[in-house]
């Protein structure tokens, strides 16, 4: 009985210890490999930023890398257990259209986003319209694209929403056209009107000289003559000069006893 005993204890602590060792070994080779990932792909992309390679290719394929090695990590702590790694991967190969079918939609994120890094359409830090929503592009990763808004909201947008979608990218140029327009009244002197506008986009600051500026009628409405005020500016003044030559508008208008007439108000009266 004793003998026994002492055969089936041997055999425990000859089980425990050498695949104790193993499972400890195979712990290590992760945790330590995962921080060497992590090492290399900061490596990767500090090399990237200093041959000034785009901030958005950079973001991506850190994700790729880091990821991929994960997976080296992971078979190699597996291998090390003594699970044959390629019995493994035949296992996970003939899971894998079932896998495909149930992330479907990831993968195809995944797809969607290797297309936005290869095409750039856009770059981190432009403003875009992507999938109906406006905003700065903060990240693109491997499943998707993250705008923030004006009003400091974050946006998590699908790649595969992205890439579906019409992108307007309106970083792409460095310039872009405002036409603003203005109504005065048939009774209301025209030149005067005109003369007015002109003078004040020539002088807004913000406003460049090239294209230049003008002014011209767009319409004789119903009840009123359409003035289009047409000029250029950098990007990032657009909403600040339409603001201010608006409020000048008005001011000058109200100065020199030019209307702007109220849209027509129709009213029912019930009998």
């Amino acid at each position: 009985m004793n003998l026994h005993m002492d055969l089936s204890w041997t055999v425990i602590v000859n089980f425990v210890t050498l695949y104790g060792v193993k499972v400890l070994a195979s712990l290590l080779i992760f945790f330590v490999g995962k921080k060497i990932a992590s090492i290399i792909t900061a490596i990767v992309v500090k090399g990237m930023r200093t041959s000034k390679i785009d901030e958005t290719i950079t973001s991506f394929f850190s994700n790729v890398i880091y990821f991929g090695l994960l997976v080296v990590i992971i078979l190699a702590a597996i291998s090390n257990l003594g699970i044959n790694t390629t019995s493994f991967l035949a296992v996970l190969g003939t899971a894998g259209l079932a896998i495909g079918l149930a992330l479907q939609g990831t993968l195809s994120n995944v797809g969607a986003g290797i297309l936005l890094v290869f095409f750039r359409p856009f770059k981190i830090g432009h403003s875009v319209q992507v999938a109906g929503e406006n905003g700065v592009v903060e990240e693109l990763n491997l499943f998707s694209v993250i705008l923030k808004t004006g009003d400091n909201k974050q946006i998590i947008i699908p790649n595969s929403a992205v890439i579906g979608k019409n992108i307007i990218n309106f970083s792409a140029k460095p310039t872009s056209r405002v036409d603003l327009i203005f109504n005065i009244g048939y009774e209301d002197d025209l030149l005067l009107a005109k003369n007015t506008l002109q003078e004040i986009v020539n002088s807004e600051a913000k406003v460049l000289n090239d294209p230049a500026p003008f002014v011209a009628v767009s319409e004789l409405a119903q009840t009123s003559v359409k003035l289009m005020v047409r000029f250029w500016v950098k990007n990032e003044d657009s909403a600040t000069a339409s603001f201010s030559i608006t409020e000048k508008v008005k001011l000058a208008f109200d100065e020199k006893r030019i209307s702007i007439p109220h849209p027509p108000v129709s009213v029912t009266t019930e009998i």
